[in-house]
């Protein structure tokens, strides 16, 4: 294993990015209305996140729950320091966006071909042409873009993902402009052996800054993939959902993805800088209960006193 963390990379402010607005509610089967939507992103907004996934701007007729999100981005109150971003899958997407006066957009692909031709129904490099003329667009308004990289572990289809495949996809973004890049463990399986095999291989490639990592906790590993990423690789930037919100329908058996509230208080137990605090966030999860039809699904919901971490730092 290679050692990339240091003393001083420990000492970064771990940023949380919050997805349960976008990921998390996305494959719900509920509709959760217009208005409660608005009032979970101006609760996430108050809570330390530095960047919450507000919606996203793919075809109301492919993710109804998401139809709304131009509605969403003009209602909710804009903290600042906190970024709000949005899935946009094309062009139309991304003039939908401008429209909202969103700021940073994500675009989406993966390291299996398998996977692609599931979800977006495009291999890899037609998904890579697909959506380079929207991070052009994006650049040129002055916009940040993120690339989403699923499968960077394991795919449902086609297995082990060797390495090599998720740092070629990620050195593709990353020459179309990029500004930074999410890995997700879309199948919830890897293991901090996994995460370190893939580290290895993408680190000595990028900034740690302009990387974060998208885990879900279908083995209960993910917590642990976290902490892994952040004591030996020096990462400090995690893709979260309150509650566990979120889930995959084109990866089969997965659950959703990591808990907010269980991230933040690992890593404070662990002596990192985070300046989340995991009660408000599992307060916001709480008030979605109702309004999805099912428990939530972190570690932190199922106790009965969730203030039990360090407190979360001011400023």
């Amino acid at each position: 294993m290679l050692s990339f963390a240091t003393h001083e990379s420990r000492q970064l402010p771990v940023r949380i990015i919050e997805v349960s607005p976008r990921d998390g509610l996305q494959h719900e089967a509920l509709f959760v209305p217009t208005a409660r939507k608005i009032d979970l992103i101006n609760a996430l907004s108050r809570t330390g996140v530095t960047e919450i996934e507000a919606g996203s701007f793919v075809s109301p007729a492919a993710i109804p729950q998401l139809a709304d999100s131009d509605e969403v981005f003009r209602a909710i109150d804009r903290v600042p320091g906190v970024t709000y971003s949005a899935l946009v899958p094309n062009e139309r997407g991304l003039e939908r966006a401008r429209a909202a006066a969103v700021r940073k957009i994500a675009v989406f692909t993966a390291a299996s071909n398998s996977f692609t031709r599931h979800n977006i129904k495009a291999t890899v490099q037609e998904s890579l042409l697909r959506f380079t003329p929207v991070i052009q667009g994006a650049k040129r308004d002055g916009l940040l873009v993120r690339g989403y990289i699923s499968t960077a572990l394991w795919c449902p289809y086609e297995g082990r993902m060797a390495p090599q495949r998720t740092l070629d996809v990620m050195l593709r973004l990353l020459d179309l402009g990029v500004d930074d890049v999410s890995l997700g463990d879309t199948l919830g399986r890897g293991s901090p052996v996994d995460m370190r095999a893939l580290l290895d291989v993408v680190m000595p490639h990028i900034d740690p800054i302009r990387l974060s990592l998208h885990v879900h906790d279908t083995y209960g590993m993910a917590v642990a993939t976290v902490l892994t990423a952040w004591e030996d690789y020096g990462i400090t930037a995690f893709d979260c959902s309150a509650g566990g919100l979120g889930g995959c329908p084109y990866a089969p058996g997965a659950t959703g993805n990591v808990a907010t509230e269980d991230v933040v208080f690992a890593l404070k137990a662990s002596g990192a800088l985070v300046a989340v605090d995991e009660g408000l966030i599992l307060d916001c999860a709480n008030q979605l209960a109702s309004a999805i039809g099912h428990p939530l699904r972190s570690r932190l919901s199922q106790i009965s006193k969730p203030r039990i971490g360090q407190p979360a730092l001011k400023g």
